[in-house]
């Protein structure tokens, strides 16, 4: 990786970083943190539940499922402060019978 590439892999960083954290004054994605901490169990790291609990389907059928899209991929990283493995947190909506936006693929 050269510098520049470097560099822009650091800003985004930085950005994804400062988004979540303004994020988190008012919640994420439109849940406060005790509703989002309800995903851990089905989209745990280790040893995950097979599915999700009614309480994690109803705090997701509130959220902003266009802003749960943003932590694919690099922001997913984010998700690990929670023991959330990123893959597990974007299945979790199919498993609520909820469809996520198209532009989340």
């Amino acid at each position: 990786m050269d510098k520049s590439q470097a560099l822009a892999a650091t800003l985004l960083l930085v950005m994804v970083v400062s988004l979540a954290a303004l994020e988190g004054v008012h919640g994420i994605c439109g849940m406060s943190n005790d509703e989002f901490k309800l995903f851990q169990p089905a989209a745990a790291v280790n040893n995950p539940k097979d599915s999700p609990s009614a309480e994690c389907c109803d705090a997701l059928g509130m959220a902003n499922l266009s802003c749960i899209c943003r932590y694919k991929g690099i922001a997913g990283i984010l998700l690990r402060m929670y023991h959330i493995d990123a893959n597990r947190a974007m299945a979790l909506p199919g498993k609520c019978s909820l469809t996520m936006p198209n532009n989340c693929s």
